[in-house]
Protein backbone atom coordinates (compact mmCIF):
# COMPACT_ATOMS: atom_id res chain seq x y z
CA UNK A 1 0.00 0.00 0.00
CA UNK A 2 2.59 2.28 0.76
CA UNK A 3 4.72 1.63 -2.13
CA UNK A 4 1.63 2.79 -4.40
CA UNK A 5 1.07 5.96 -2.40
CA UNK A 6 4.45 7.48 -2.86
CA UNK A 7 4.81 7.54 -6.50
CA UNK A 8 0.84 9.36 -6.56
CA UNK A 9 2.25 11.74 -3.88
CA UNK A 10 5.36 12.51 -5.49
CA UNK A 11 3.60 13.40 -8.81
CA UNK A 12 1.19 15.84 -6.79
CA UNK A 13 3.91 17.59 -5.32
CA UNK A 14 6.00 17.81 -8.66
CA UNK A 15 2.87 19.57 -10.05
CA UNK A 16 2.84 23.31 -10.40
CA UNK A 17 1.09 25.43 -8.33
CA UNK A 18 -1.95 26.83 -9.62
CA UNK A 19 -2.08 30.79 -9.98
CA UNK A 20 -4.95 32.92 -10.51
CA UNK A 21 -5.37 35.14 -13.52
CA UNK A 22 -2.74 37.83 -14.13
CA UNK A 23 1.12 37.80 -15.17
CA UNK A 24 2.35 37.21 -12.08
CA UNK A 25 1.38 35.32 -8.33
CA UNK A 26 0.84 38.45 -6.89
CA UNK A 27 -2.44 39.23 -8.27
CA UNK A 28 -5.63 40.85 -6.97
CA UNK A 29 -7.77 38.18 -5.26
CA UNK A 30 -11.69 38.94 -4.51
CA UNK A 31 -12.57 40.90 -0.94
CA UNK A 32 -15.20 39.73 -0.27
CA UNK A 33 -19.04 39.71 -3.25
CA UNK A 34 -21.40 42.61 -3.02
CA UNK A 35 -24.78 42.45 -3.02
CA UNK A 36 -26.65 43.45 -5.99
CA UNK A 37 -26.82 47.71 -5.73
CA UNK A 38 -24.15 47.58 -2.88
CA UNK A 39 -21.93 49.80 -5.29
CA UNK A 40 -24.90 52.54 -5.52
CA UNK A 41 -23.64 56.11 -4.29
CA UNK A 42 -24.17 56.80 -0.74
CA UNK A 43 -25.87 60.31 0.32
CA UNK A 44 -23.72 61.34 3.21
CA UNK A 45 -24.67 64.47 5.30
CA UNK A 46 -21.62 66.99 5.68
CA UNK A 47 -21.22 69.52 8.42
CA UNK A 48 -18.46 71.97 7.45
CA UNK A 49 -18.42 73.39 11.14
CA UNK A 50 -16.23 76.46 12.68
CA UNK A 51 -12.42 77.28 12.11
CA UNK A 52 -10.72 74.82 9.98
CA UNK A 53 -13.71 73.17 9.72
CA UNK A 54 -14.43 73.83 5.99
CA UNK A 55 -11.06 73.79 4.74
CA UNK A 56 -10.39 69.78 5.78
CA UNK A 57 -14.07 68.76 4.56
CA UNK A 58 -13.22 70.14 1.75
CA UNK A 59 -9.98 68.33 0.90
CA UNK A 60 -12.04 65.45 2.02
CA UNK A 61 -14.96 66.72 -0.78
CA UNK A 62 -12.02 66.85 -3.50
CA UNK A 63 -10.01 63.95 -2.49
CA UNK A 64 -13.78 61.58 -3.26
CA UNK A 65 -13.81 63.45 -6.60
CA UNK A 66 -10.61 62.28 -7.63
CA UNK A 67 -11.27 58.60 -6.30
CA UNK A 68 -14.69 58.49 -8.12
CA UNK A 69 -15.91 57.20 -4.68
CA UNK A 70 -19.62 56.13 -4.76
CA UNK A 71 -20.55 59.05 -2.08
CA UNK A 72 -22.35 62.37 -2.32
CA UNK A 73 -22.26 64.98 0.00
CA UNK A 74 -25.49 66.76 1.28
CA UNK A 75 -24.05 70.06 2.96
CA UNK A 76 -25.13 71.92 5.83
CA UNK A 77 -23.65 75.43 7.69
CA UNK A 78 -23.49 74.56 11.29
CA UNK A 79 -21.89 76.64 13.78
CA UNK A 80 -20.59 76.28 17.29
CA UNK A 81 -22.55 79.25 18.63
CA UNK A 82 -26.02 78.19 17.56
CA UNK A 83 -28.42 77.30 20.39
CA UNK A 84 -29.50 73.90 19.07
CA UNK A 85 -28.73 71.85 15.98
CA UNK A 86 -30.83 72.38 13.33
CA UNK A 87 -33.72 70.24 12.70
CA UNK A 88 -33.18 69.59 9.00
CA UNK A 89 -29.80 68.27 10.07
CA UNK A 90 -30.85 66.23 12.46
CA UNK A 91 -32.98 65.01 10.03
CA UNK A 92 -30.56 64.52 6.65
CA UNK A 93 -28.15 62.49 9.36
CA UNK A 94 -31.21 60.35 10.10
CA UNK A 95 -32.22 59.58 6.39
CA UNK A 96 -28.59 59.20 5.46
CA UNK A 97 -27.45 57.28 8.33
CA UNK A 98 -23.73 58.65 7.84
CA UNK A 99 -22.52 61.87 8.47
CA UNK A 100 -18.90 64.03 7.91
CA UNK A 101 -18.20 66.37 10.23
CA UNK A 102 -15.31 69.11 10.78
CA UNK A 103 -15.02 70.77 14.36
CA UNK A 104 -17.81 72.53 16.09
CA UNK A 105 -16.21 75.68 18.46
CA UNK A 106 -17.82 75.36 22.09
CA UNK A 107 -18.10 78.24 23.83
CA UNK A 108 -16.28 77.96 27.09
CA UNK A 109 -19.08 78.87 30.30
CA UNK A 110 -22.30 81.18 29.65
CA UNK A 111 -24.68 78.38 29.96
CA UNK A 112 -24.53 77.70 26.33
CA UNK A 113 -24.56 73.82 25.70
CA UNK A 114 -22.01 71.85 23.16
CA UNK A 115 -23.96 71.19 19.82
CA UNK A 116 -21.42 68.11 19.46
CA UNK A 117 -23.05 66.57 22.62
CA UNK A 118 -26.42 67.31 21.39
CA UNK A 119 -25.81 65.62 18.18
CA UNK A 120 -24.93 62.48 20.32
CA UNK A 121 -27.80 62.39 22.56
CA UNK A 122 -30.46 62.96 19.53
CA UNK A 123 -28.95 60.32 17.69
CA UNK A 124 -27.62 58.01 20.15
CA UNK A 125 -23.63 58.28 19.12
CA UNK A 126 -23.15 56.26 22.10
CA UNK A 127 -19.64 55.14 21.27
CA UNK A 128 -16.73 57.41 20.22
CA UNK A 129 -13.72 55.81 18.27
CA UNK A 130 -10.30 57.18 18.51
CA UNK A 131 -7.40 54.96 16.77
CA UNK A 132 -4.29 57.01 18.27
CA UNK A 133 -0.73 54.51 15.94
CA UNK A 134 2.18 55.59 14.87
CA UNK A 135 2.47 56.34 10.80
CA UNK A 136 5.92 55.33 9.05
CA UNK A 137 8.14 58.37 8.31
CA UNK A 138 6.44 60.38 11.41
CA UNK A 139 9.02 60.52 14.12
CA UNK A 140 7.37 60.09 17.55
CA UNK A 141 8.78 59.35 20.90
CA UNK A 142 7.55 55.81 21.35
CA UNK A 143 7.20 53.23 18.61
CA UNK A 144 4.44 50.48 18.93
CA UNK A 145 1.83 52.73 19.48
CA UNK A 146 -1.61 51.51 18.07
CA UNK A 147 -4.00 52.10 20.80
CA UNK A 148 -7.97 52.34 20.00
CA UNK A 149 -10.03 53.97 22.74
CA UNK A 150 -13.37 53.29 23.18
CA UNK A 151 -15.36 56.13 25.21
CA UNK A 152 -19.19 56.17 26.25
CA UNK A 153 -20.78 59.02 24.42
CA UNK A 154 -23.55 59.56 26.50
CA UNK A 155 -23.73 60.22 30.16
CA UNK A 156 -21.45 60.60 32.63
CA UNK A 157 -19.68 63.88 33.65
CA UNK A 158 -21.54 64.94 30.44
CA UNK A 159 -24.97 64.62 30.78
CA UNK A 160 -25.54 67.74 31.35
CA UNK A 161 -27.00 68.16 35.13
CA UNK A 162 -25.81 71.27 36.65
CA UNK A 163 -27.71 73.67 38.67
CA UNK A 164 -27.06 76.51 41.48
CA UNK A 165 -28.00 75.06 44.62
CA UNK A 166 -27.07 78.58 46.24
CA UNK A 167 -25.30 81.71 45.08
CA UNK A 168 -21.74 80.65 45.01
CA UNK A 169 -22.71 76.69 45.48
CA UNK A 170 -22.89 74.92 41.91
CA UNK A 171 -24.17 71.12 41.65
CA UNK A 172 -22.85 69.18 38.71
CA UNK A 173 -24.37 65.35 38.41
CA UNK A 174 -22.34 62.52 37.09
CA UNK A 175 -24.58 60.01 36.21
CA UNK A 176 -23.62 56.11 35.17
CA UNK A 177 -26.51 53.48 34.31
CA UNK A 178 -25.92 49.64 34.20
CA UNK A 179 -27.71 49.65 30.54
CA UNK A 180 -25.00 52.21 29.05
CA UNK A 181 -22.00 50.70 30.61
CA UNK A 182 -23.06 47.68 29.26
CA UNK A 183 -23.21 48.50 26.06
CA UNK A 184 -19.92 50.71 25.71
CA UNK A 185 -18.24 46.90 27.22
CA UNK A 186 -20.14 45.14 24.40
CA UNK A 187 -19.06 47.32 21.90
CA UNK A 188 -15.20 47.35 22.84
CA UNK A 189 -14.97 43.56 23.02
CA UNK A 190 -17.06 43.06 19.96
CA UNK A 191 -14.38 45.62 18.57
CA UNK A 192 -11.40 43.59 19.55
CA UNK A 193 -12.49 40.41 18.44
CA UNK A 194 -13.62 41.51 14.53
CA UNK A 195 -10.56 43.58 14.97
CA UNK A 196 -8.20 40.80 15.90
CA UNK A 197 -7.54 42.56 18.94
CA UNK A 198 -5.63 40.98 21.59
CA UNK A 199 -6.09 43.09 25.03
CA UNK A 200 -9.42 45.47 26.42
CA UNK A 201 -8.29 47.60 29.12
CA UNK A 202 -10.87 49.01 31.38
CA UNK A 203 -10.48 52.94 32.39
CA UNK A 204 -11.80 53.92 35.84
CA UNK A 205 -11.34 55.85 39.26
CA UNK A 206 -13.38 53.26 41.06
CA UNK A 207 -10.84 53.66 44.20
CA UNK A 208 -13.00 56.72 45.02
CA UNK A 209 -16.01 56.93 42.70
CA UNK A 210 -17.19 53.29 43.94
CA UNK A 211 -20.75 53.45 42.76
CA UNK A 212 -20.26 54.99 39.80
CA UNK A 213 -17.48 53.96 38.45
CA UNK A 214 -17.54 50.26 40.69
CA UNK A 215 -20.79 50.35 37.57
CA UNK A 216 -18.63 50.64 34.81
CA UNK A 217 -16.35 47.94 36.46
CA UNK A 218 -18.92 45.47 37.02
CA UNK A 219 -20.77 46.05 33.73
CA UNK A 220 -16.79 45.49 31.86
CA UNK A 221 -16.05 42.24 34.25
CA UNK A 222 -19.32 40.68 33.60
CA UNK A 223 -18.74 41.30 29.48
CA UNK A 224 -15.13 40.37 29.63
CA UNK A 225 -16.28 36.62 30.56
CA UNK A 226 -18.19 35.99 27.27
CA UNK A 227 -14.83 36.99 25.19
CA UNK A 228 -12.67 34.21 26.67
CA UNK A 229 -10.10 35.14 24.06
CA UNK A 230 -9.16 38.59 25.16
CA UNK A 231 -7.28 39.37 27.98
CA UNK A 232 -9.24 41.84 30.13
CA UNK A 233 -7.53 44.44 32.69
CA UNK A 234 -8.06 47.42 34.75
CA UNK A 235 -6.32 50.70 35.16
CA UNK A 236 -7.37 53.67 37.84
CA UNK A 237 -7.23 56.63 35.22
CA UNK A 238 -4.65 58.88 36.92
CA UNK A 239 -1.81 55.65 36.84
CA UNK A 240 -3.33 55.34 33.29
CA UNK A 241 -2.50 58.67 32.06
CA UNK A 242 1.54 58.04 33.50
CA UNK A 243 1.54 54.73 32.12
CA UNK A 244 0.83 56.37 28.43
CA UNK A 245 3.18 58.36 28.72
CA UNK A 246 5.95 56.40 29.56
CA UNK A 247 5.00 53.06 28.18
CA UNK A 248 1.66 53.54 25.59
CA UNK A 249 3.18 50.46 23.62
CA UNK A 250 1.34 47.77 26.49
CA UNK A 251 -2.19 49.14 25.16
CA UNK A 252 -4.38 47.63 22.63
CA UNK A 253 -8.28 48.49 23.24
CA UNK A 254 -9.50 50.99 26.16
CA UNK A 255 -12.72 51.40 26.92
CA UNK A 256 -14.23 54.07 29.29
CA UNK A 257 -15.98 56.33 30.79
CA UNK A 258 -17.13 59.70 29.04
CA UNK A 259 -14.73 62.23 30.48
CA UNK A 260 -11.85 60.09 31.05
CA UNK A 261 -12.14 58.79 27.29
CA UNK A 262 -11.61 62.06 26.53
CA UNK A 263 -8.47 62.83 28.45
CA UNK A 264 -6.95 59.77 27.10
CA UNK A 265 -7.91 59.72 23.57
CA UNK A 266 -5.95 63.24 23.16
CA UNK A 267 -3.03 62.20 25.19
CA UNK A 268 -2.88 59.29 23.21
CA UNK A 269 -3.05 61.32 20.43
CA UNK A 270 -0.50 63.23 21.02
CA UNK A 271 2.35 60.24 22.01
CA UNK A 272 1.39 58.66 18.48
CA UNK A 273 2.21 61.60 16.52
CA UNK A 274 -0.60 64.07 17.14
CA UNK A 275 -4.01 65.37 17.09
CA UNK A 276 -3.90 66.11 13.38
CA UNK A 277 -3.46 62.60 12.02
CA UNK A 278 -5.90 61.33 14.36
CA UNK A 279 -8.67 59.23 12.57
CA UNK A 280 -12.37 58.74 14.87
CA UNK A 281 -16.56 58.29 14.79
CA UNK A 282 -19.27 58.07 16.90
CA UNK A 283 -21.52 54.96 16.26
CA UNK A 284 -24.72 54.05 17.79
CA UNK A 285 -27.52 51.45 16.51
CA UNK A 286 -28.64 53.52 13.53
CA UNK A 287 -26.23 56.14 13.02
CA UNK A 288 -22.54 56.96 12.51
CA UNK A 289 -21.07 60.63 12.62
CA UNK A 290 -17.50 60.69 11.42
CA UNK A 291 -14.50 63.46 12.46
CA UNK A 292 -11.31 64.11 13.48
CA UNK A 293 -10.80 61.44 16.49
CA UNK A 294 -9.17 63.76 19.35
CA UNK A 295 -10.98 67.32 19.93
CA UNK A 296 -7.94 69.01 20.69
CA UNK A 297 -7.26 71.17 18.09
CA UNK A 298 -10.36 70.22 15.57
CA UNK A 299 -11.48 73.84 15.23
CA UNK A 300 -7.34 75.03 14.93
CA UNK A 301 -6.80 78.69 15.13
CA UNK A 302 -7.21 81.68 13.22
CA UNK A 303 -3.32 81.52 11.32
CA UNK A 304 -4.54 78.43 10.21
CA UNK A 305 -7.57 79.93 8.41
CA UNK A 306 -5.46 82.64 7.13
CA UNK A 307 -2.86 81.00 5.74
CA UNK A 308 -4.73 77.85 4.66
CA UNK A 309 -2.30 75.33 6.41
CA UNK A 310 -4.57 73.02 8.32
CA UNK A 311 -3.28 69.36 8.45
CA UNK A 312 -6.53 67.46 6.89
CA UNK A 313 -4.66 64.25 7.37
CA UNK A 314 -6.98 63.03 10.34
CA UNK A 315 -9.92 63.93 8.64
CA UNK A 316 -9.23 62.02 5.40
CA UNK A 317 -8.29 59.06 6.91
CA UNK A 318 -11.80 59.42 9.19
CA UNK A 319 -13.22 59.68 5.75
CA UNK A 320 -11.32 55.73 5.30
CA UNK A 321 -13.04 54.94 8.08
CA UNK A 322 -16.59 56.03 6.50
CA UNK A 323 -16.17 54.76 3.78
CA UNK A 324 -15.65 51.32 5.17
CA UNK A 325 -18.36 51.77 7.39
CA UNK A 326 -20.58 52.11 4.43
CA UNK A 327 -18.69 48.54 2.52
CA UNK A 328 -16.45 50.31 0.18
CA UNK A 329 -13.01 48.59 1.58
CA UNK A 330 -11.22 49.79 -1.60
CA UNK A 331 -12.14 52.71 -1.85
CA UNK A 332 -11.02 52.78 1.97
CA UNK A 333 -7.98 50.85 1.04
CA UNK A 334 -7.04 53.42 -1.50
CA UNK A 335 -7.00 56.89 0.33
CA UNK A 336 -5.86 55.83 3.93
CA UNK A 337 -2.39 54.17 1.74
CA UNK A 338 -2.24 57.26 -0.40
CA UNK A 339 -2.33 59.17 2.82
CA UNK A 340 0.00 57.35 4.12
CA UNK A 341 2.53 57.39 1.36
CA UNK A 342 2.45 61.42 1.34
CA UNK A 343 3.45 61.15 5.38
CA UNK A 344 6.24 58.60 4.56
CA UNK A 345 7.58 60.44 1.75
CA UNK A 346 8.09 63.31 3.80
CA UNK A 347 8.09 66.06 1.44
CA UNK A 348 4.49 67.50 2.26
CA UNK A 349 3.33 68.16 5.42
CA UNK A 350 1.86 70.89 7.60
CA UNK A 351 3.64 73.00 10.37
CA UNK A 352 2.50 70.62 12.86
CA UNK A 353 3.90 67.62 11.50
CA UNK A 354 7.32 69.39 10.70
CA UNK A 355 6.49 71.04 7.75
CA UNK A 356 5.61 73.47 6.09
CA UNK A 357 2.69 72.77 3.48
CA UNK A 358 -0.54 73.94 2.92
CA UNK A 359 -3.97 71.90 2.46
CA UNK A 360 -4.56 72.36 -0.63
CA UNK A 361 -0.55 71.14 -1.47
CA UNK A 362 -1.14 67.96 0.80
CA UNK A 363 -4.42 67.18 -0.61
CA UNK A 364 -2.70 67.54 -4.03
CA UNK A 365 -0.24 65.18 -2.93
CA UNK A 366 -2.68 62.11 -1.62
CA UNK A 367 -4.78 62.40 -4.88
CA UNK A 368 -1.40 62.17 -7.17
CA UNK A 369 -0.43 59.10 -4.75
CA UNK A 370 -4.02 56.93 -5.63
CA UNK A 371 -3.62 53.76 -6.85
Amino acid sequence: MARRIIPILKHLTSRPAIRGPGPESGSRSITYMPRPGDGAPRAVTLIPGDGIGPLVTNAVEQVMEAMHAPVFFERYEVYGDMKRVPQEVLDSIRKNKVCLKGGLRTPVGGGVSSLNVQLRKELDLYASLVNCFNLPGLPTRHEGVDIVVVRENTEGEYSGLEHEVVPGVVESLKVMTKFCSERIAKYAFEYAYLNNRKKVTAVHKANIMKLADGLFLESCREVATKYPGIKYNEIIVDNCCMQLVSKPEQFDVMVTPNLYGNLVANTAAGIAGGTGVMPGGNVGAEHAVFEQGASAGNVGNENQVVQRRANPVALLLSSAMMLRHLQFPSFADRLETSVKRVIFDGKFRTKDLGGDSTTQEVVDAVIANLG
